[in-house]
């Protein structure tokens, strides 16, 4: 008794339990199992035989390591104040019992946690699935169309099939997009139109009589020419799609195989004097000229034909409107679309469903800039003096209405436009089309893709013509008219 008393002092000075009995939540699983292994459990007795409240929610949750019990009967004992008691199992069997305790008890930790983990697993996999299928929206995906790649050639499935004269852009379909410095593509003018880009870009520049390609002055070279890149090979696609047949002499046909009317643009980037470049341009543009090839101004009325001249940059607006021959024009002006801005109760044509619920808008002061004495092209070039108002520009001596998105409308920074931007591209668009000018943004923004695919799709659905693009196969593709919300 008096080494049971002993210990159980040593055992309440320890945090064990309290000397009147009463037990203690700081009692350890190591303190049990070492006094099993004394064989003196008379310390434990009180203290398992009435287990604290905490104790009894963590057993009934199945979440304790060890269950205490006694296991243990009180029997008097003679001449002694305190009750002696015999185990009725051996130390080691109690030991056994505990572990035992233990394994059961993380069997129903593991049964609990099973069905959180199996939500756990299939949640990660829906994230990684969202975030593997809107890849695209943050990085385009390539396609590649590989479907008989070697039908039609010699020894190969359909041998003397594959070929007929205007073979040269079937099942390539046009779309309202401008391939944005084209002479960067891989192959210039070809990779535009094999996408179905209805407009291409070549940057000029004047030297020694000749017009080299290239976005400054160290990309150039002496073979990359206007007429090598752009002339020569638009002139021989163009003979192709107007063959000479036993069954047809073919005439006025377009570079596209589906649609024969669809002219394509051919923007020409002045980036050395307008003045000094311009007779060189026109005169490099003869041969398609004399092929019938261009469209012109007859002094009535556009003619629309297989290309389309554009200039841009330091295009001469003056030359272009006085040109050599009178009442003919076949070289058109990319006017400025930032100076175009009206409101929308302007006098515009109500035929024009664009503007049908105009008087449902309610806007703000325009947005026009103050005219100058000099007006710069859509490309934000001077182009020339003496033009006073942005009415000077018309069907008759411009084409394209072009102007930098970024510093027109402004950067997005919510991912999406807000009610300003879109006021001030809706009055862009309106004062073109009242022009009957094609209106077209450039420096549009290119990524998130989630965020170009929202403008293009905005501004497509506001009437813009054209999407200036430097991602040809994206815009092809038409995934990005698809509904997104924000960055997602």
């Amino acid at each position: 008794m008096a080494s049971s008393l002993l210990r159980s002092n040593k055992l309440a000075s320890e945090g064990a339990y309290t000397l009147d009995g009463t037990s203690d939540e700081r009692s350890t699983t190591s303190d049990y199992v070492d006094s099993i292994e004394d064989g003196d459990l008379s310390d434990y007795s009180t203290r398992s035989a009435r287990p604290s409240t905490t104790q009894s929610l963590l057993h009934a949750l199945g979440v304790t390591s060890w269950r205490r019990k006694s296991g243990y009967d009180y029997e008097p004992a003679a001449n002694d104040d305190i009750p002696a008691r015999a185990p009725k199992r051996s130390p080691q069997r109690e030991i056994r019992r505990c572990r035992m305790s233990y394994v059961v008890g993380c069997v129903k930790r593991v049964l609990l946690a099973t069905p959180f983990l199996v939500l756990m697993l299939f949640g990660v996999l829906h994230i990684l699935h969202a975030l593997l299928g809107r890849a695209q929206l943050f990085w385009d995906v390539d396609v590649s169309d590989d479907f008989l790649p070697h039908w039609g050639k010699p020894g190969r499935l359909g041998e003397g099939l594959a070929g007929y004269p205007t073979d040269a852009t079937r099942d390539v379909l046009p779309i309202p997009c401008h391939s944005h410095n084209d002479y960067w593509r891989h192959v210039p003018l070809f990779d535009a139109i094999h996408w179905g880009c209805t407009g291409v870009e070549a940057d000029v520049w004047l030297f020694d009589e000749d017009l080299y390609i290239g976005h400054n002055l160290a990309s150039l070279t002496r073979n990359r020419t206007f007429q090598s890149l752009y002339v020569n090979p638009l002139v021989e696609l163009l003979d192709r799609m107007n063959p000479e047949t036993d069954f047809v002499n073919a005439s006025g046909h377009g570079v596209f195989d589906v649609d024969a009317s669809q002219t394509l643009v051919l923007l020409v980037d002045f980036k050395t004097k307008g003045h000094e470049a311009f007779p060189v341009v026109s005169k490099q543009l003869e041969t398609l000229r004399s092929k019938g090839y261009l469209s012109f101004w007859d002094g009535e009325k556009l003619n629309s034909r297989a290309v389309t001249v554009v200039g841009t940059g330091n295009a001469p607006f003056d030359l272009i409107v006085n040109g050599t021959k009178p009442h003919y024009r076949d070289i058109f002006f990319d006017a400025p679309l930032d100076k175009m801005w009206e409101a929308p109760r302007s006098p515009i044509s109500r035929d024009d469903t664009l503007h049908a619920e105009d008087d449902e808008l309610h806007y703000g002061e325009a947005m026009a800039l103050p005219e100058s004495n000099v007006t710069t092209s859509g490309q934000g070039k001077v182009g020339t003096e003496g033009v006073q108002s942005a009415n000077a520009f018309n069907p008759n001596n411009s084409y394209y209405a072009s102007t930098s998105f970024t510093s027109a409308v402004g950067f997005v920074w919510r991912g999406h436009l807000s009610p300003r931007q879109m006021e001030i591209i809706r009055g862009h668009i309106r004062g073109a089309k009242r022009r009957g000018l094609k209106a077209r943004y450039w420096d549009t923004p290119s990524w998130p893709i989630a965020l170009r695919n929202h403008v293009w799709h905005v501004l497509m659905k506001e009437g813009a013509d054209v999407l200036n693009v430097d991602d040809l196969q994206a815009a092809a593709v038409d995934q990005w008219k698809a509904r997104m919300h924000q960055w997602w």
